[in-house]
């Protein structure tokens, strides 16, 4: 893969805190214990896949695992033994692997990193169920609860406790350290070192927008990169962020690790979005026709749609308290100095009116019907001459 990475924004809903800088992901711990999925426990000094010896709902978990371990043509349900809880027990993940008959090249889907995203979780399963491991050639590998305490309660944040109450974003931590100073990030680094780098020749990490913020359908991405463009133009999607974001993201870190990946993100948080849904479905078995993990004719691409590409985000704020009421919908085009909301008082009077400061196209808006001064109104895609440097926006 290129090197060749540009400063810029970071992920999804564009809506950003503060940066770290992350280094390279650790050197993959291996054990020497192994088991196929449908075997028992065995000993293999080669092998990378490690089983704990437990079960949950008749699943075998593993705090390791290599995909040339388990039996062709099969599909494959497992738990990923994470960080342990407080209690001493752990936080486990559910893991999908369908390995095909013949060998390929091997992907890694994900989601659920933040807990409110619904529809990227039911994109990946949708995908999971279409697939026929006896008709595959390569392997793909699906984990669609990453951040299992966040979903638990529907949350984007992991409620962490160890040095009193925070809210852990896992999409700012990533590639993680097993030996981090908070157990979100030590999840982050058992997942990577253990079970998704080591399985990944590309990887797709799905996303929505945050609770009470809406986004169009857009992939995240470095389309300077070839192998990433070649991907993300396999998408019948309408919007491309051209940004490679901040290093501690989940793709990121996967780039970073010499894996091409980007980012979906499909819609508001919280429900399902049929409709996108399907084209990221669509897009995503293009990507495993393209690799050649599965046969078939491609489906719709980048080709079939208008596409509309831009490298930077025009935030709007709300300035005052009241009601919203949006007067453009995601996608639509906008120019500068173009009203876009106004924000009504508890008497109904008019107390803000917000314009748009470029043109573009609107790929962000907010879903929630009140907001206070500071909030998030509208984010609209656009081209930046020369983006330099890191562009903060509010959360």
């Amino acid at each position: 893969m290129s090197d060749n990475h540009k400063e810029g924004l970071d992920r999804r809903d564009f809506i950003i805190a503060s940066i770290a800088t992350v280094g390279a992901s650790a050197a993959l711990a291996v054990n020497t214990s192994t088991a196929n999925a449908q075997d028992a426990k065995t000993t293999d000094p080669t092998s990378g896949t490690v089983y704990t010896g437990d079960t949950i709902q008749g699943k075998k978990v593993v705090s390791s695992l290599d995909v040339n371990d388990l039996e062709s043509g099969k599909k494959h349900l497992l738990y990923f033994q994470g960080v342990g809880m407080a209690t001493g027990q752990h936080w486990y993940v559910s893991v999908t692997v369908a390995k095909g008959a013949k060998p390929g090249k091997r992907g890694v889907l994900t989601s659920g990193v933040h807990g409110d995203e619904m529809s990227s979780i039911h994109t990946v399963q949708t995908v999971m169920n279409q697939l026929d491991p006896a008709q595959m050639s390569g392997t793909v590998t699906a984990v669609t609860d990453i951040a299992r305490p966040a979903l638990e309660s529907m949350q984007r944040r992991w409620p962490n406790q160890g040095r009193g109450i925070d809210l852990v974003d896992m999409n700012r931590v990533w590639p993680g350290d097993e030996n981090g100073v908070a157990a979100p990030i030590r999840h982050a680094g058992l997942l990577f070192n253990r079970l998704l780098r080591p399985n990944a020749d590309f990887a797709i990490d799905f996303h929505t927008g945050t609770t009470g913020f809406e986004v169009a359908a857009f992939n995240i991405a470095e389309m300077d990169v070839p192998e990433i463009k070649a991907l993300v133009d396999l998408y019948p999607v309408g919007q491309i962020f051209d940004n490679p974001t901040y290093p501690s993201v989940l793709h990121n870190a996967f780039v970073a690790a010499g894996i091409p990946s980007f980012c979906p993100e499909i819609g508001a948080a919280r429900h399902l979005d049929p409709e996108m849904i399907s084209l990221f479905v669509e897009g995503t078995m293009n990507v495993l026709k393209h690799h050649g993990i599965v046969p078939g004719p491609m489906g719709r691409t980048g080709k079939d749609v208008t596409v509309f590409v831009g490298n930077s985000a025009f935030p709007i704020l709300a300035t005052e308290g009241g009601l919203v009421e949006h007067l453009v919908e995601l996608n639509d085009k906008v120019a500068a100095g173009q009203k876009v909301a106004i924000q009504r008082n508890s008497f109904g009077e008019v107390v803000a009116e917000y314009t748009s400061g470029v043109d573009g196209e609107i790929s962000g808006q907010r879903s929630d019907a009140m907001a206070e001064p500071g909030n998030p109104l509208v984010f609209i895609l656009f081209k930046k001459a020369a983006p330099e440097g890191v562009e903060d926006y509010p959360e």
